[in-house]
């Protein structure tokens, strides 16, 4: 499988990590470089190398595993995706600091998490990221759990169950097989404006949910 990776975060990361301990290759990115990878593909090992941000977009399948006030900074002036899979990872929240005046803000329930949900105009996440990869075909999976657990699909002699939706049958079929190769159990929450509004963060009915098939 030809697997590319943009965002080096605990999102980015860790999905690597669970990819390396199957041995699966991917080439992961930051707007940083290669060489700012270094430390991780060195702790990660061989199946998995580090690239440009075009090298990783490149790749017949393509987890976009960015912040969402970044994405169009990252994905800005990539060439034609024609067709080819782009995994949507991404949750429409704004990130900040404890000493932020968001921080202490009474009408946001999600303060103590610093973050903020981003306002869509109705519309789910998923439906705006399109906008991001025009020619894609998008698939929403590794978005609804907490990053740090990405790592580590098996579990409790159990398999971590991995929400995924999309609208193209194809290019989902493509993408469970991956998540069965990591050793995540999948399930299928069917099209885009079914499953990615029940597992996008931070108000999705599923997201945070952490169910283990045994």
């Amino acid at each position: 499988m030809n697997i590319g990776i943009i965002g080096s975060g605990s999102l980015g990361a860790n999905v690597a990590r669970a990819l390396a301990k199957k041995g699966l290759a991917a080439t992961i990115s930051n707007r940083r470089g290669p060489e700012s990878l270094a430390s991780l593909v060195g702790e990660l090992g061989p199946s998995i190398k580090a690239g440009t941000v075009a090298q990783a977009a490149a790749a017949d399948i393509v987890l976009v595993a960015v912040r969402w006030v970044d994405l169009g900074q990252v994905l800005g002036g990539l060439p034609a995706w024609n067709g080819r899979i782009v995994i949507d990872g991404t949750n429409p929240v704004a990130f900040f600091g404890p000493d932020s005046p968001d921080a202490k803000d009474p009408t946001n329930p999600l303060a103590a998490y610093g973050i903020k949900a981003i306002d869509l105009g109705g519309k789910y996440s998923s439906e705006v990221f399109r906008e991001f990869v025009p020619g894609a075909r998008v698939v929403k999976a590794f978005n609804h759990l907490d990053a740090n657990a990405l790592a580590q699909p098996e579990v409790s002699g159990g398999q971590r169950v991995q929400f995924y939706s999309g609208d193209d049958a194809a290019a989902k079929s493509e993408v469970r097989t991956i998540l069965e190769a990591i050793g995540y159990f999948p399930v299928d929450l069917g099209s885009l404006a079914v499953g990615a509004r029940l597992a996008q963060l931070p108000f999705g009915p599923l997201a945070a949910t952490n169910f283990v098939k045994v």
